[in-house]
């Protein structure tokens, strides 16, 4: 059995402007935990998921530190989690080290990646697939 044989073919996805908010409106209105994030050209560049919304201010669930904490980790992660959390566009937020599979992946590979990898979704490509960088590369 093959990826084309049980991929999800309808897919939603969205692309680097859309606001954190909408985006969050079409996982759920659409029942979906995550989304693929488009560029211009329609190819695909990251991934939004649910992990990606937690500590979100919007939620509530923003993350506080002791100041004493913050100050021993640092301005560069202090700025990178703000970001995280206050970032208005998908693009700010999506996961970019995106890993995919093409349409003829065997499912017993895609499975073991996901264990591996501690991911719930693969997103399924028909020409290109992402490696660790999420520059498009042909399949080895």
């Amino acid at each position: 059995m093959r990826a084309t044989d049980i991929m999800t073919r309808d897919v939603i996805t969205v692309g680097r402007d859309t606001t954190v908010a909408q985006a969050i409106r079409l996982m759920l209105d659409h029942r979906v935990s995550g989304l693929p994030v488009l560029d211009s050209d329609g190819k695909v560049v990251g991934i939004l998921t649910e992990g990606d919304l937690l500590r979100r201010i919007e939620t509530g669930t923003e993350r506080h530190r002791p100041r004493w904490l913050e100050i021993l980790m640092g301005p560069g992660r202090m700025a990178t989690e703000y970001v995280r959390s206050h970032g208005r566009k998908v693009d700010e937020i999506m996961t970019r080290d995106l890993i995919s599979a093409m349409q003829d992946t065997a499912i017993e590979e895609i499975v073991e990646l996901m264990e591996r990898r501690h991911i719930k979704r693969i997103p399924i490509l028909q020409d290109e697939f992402l490696g660790r960088d999420s520059e498009p590369r042909r399949p080895p």
